[in-house]
């Protein structure tokens, strides 16, 4: 049950009602975390900001780090939006279950992003260095290993958002599975 009104439109500033109308041409609506942000002022506007800007990782590998922290934080939200994105992404269903648990096993390369992903978020950004040092074996750079740090951290806001408000998903909803954050 949501302990947080989503606003509508008429109830947000023009500054969020024109990033609501701009929302609604891009994907087609406002979803219920992006509407939560626009209670304050600027935080939805700083966050989409963040949350596209320029990377060294790409709309797939994005994908790969945003299942791994939103299911180590416990956010249905995030885990059904990205459930959604990874399957346009090209990632199967299969696929998407063993990301969330931080694996990869069809993709060395994606594995060691999934692995790291999972791994800053449970030691809170205290990475074990043999994940790390995996990382770079499979090839990945330092620009990435930075451009990931962020991705978590832009992903932990907002799972931390939606932990706190509890907003009703509006995405075909899954499940935590317990034994996949483990």
């Amino acid at each position: 049950m949501s302990t947080f009104n989503v606003p509508k439109r008429e109830e947000v500033s023009e500054k969020n009602q024109a990033i609501f109308d701009n929302l609604e041409k891009a994907v087609g609506f406002v979803p219920n975390l992006y509407a939560t942000y626009a209670h304050s002022e600027n935080a939805l506007e700083n966050y989409l900001n963040l949350s596209n800007a320029k990377t060294s990782l790409n709309a797939k590998q994005k994908e790969v780090v945003n299942l791994a922290v939103s299911q180590v934080n416990n956010c249905t939200y995030c885990l059904s939006a990205h459930t959604a994105i990874g399957k346009l992404n090209g990632f199967t269903e299969e696929q998407i279950l063993e990301l969330r648990g931080g694996k990869a096993s069809f993709d060395s390369k994606l594995n060691a992003l999934a692995g790291l992903a999972k791994n800053l978020t449970v030691a809170r950004g205290a990475a074990d260095e043999t994940v790390v040092e995996n990382f770079f074996r499979e090839g990945w750079t330092k620009e990435n290993l930075v451009d990931t740090i962020v991705l978590v951290g832009d992903k932990t806001i907002s799972n931390y958002l939606h932990k706190t408000t509890d907003v009703p998903v509006d995405f075909p909803e899954v499940q935590f599975l317990e034994t996949v954050g483990a």
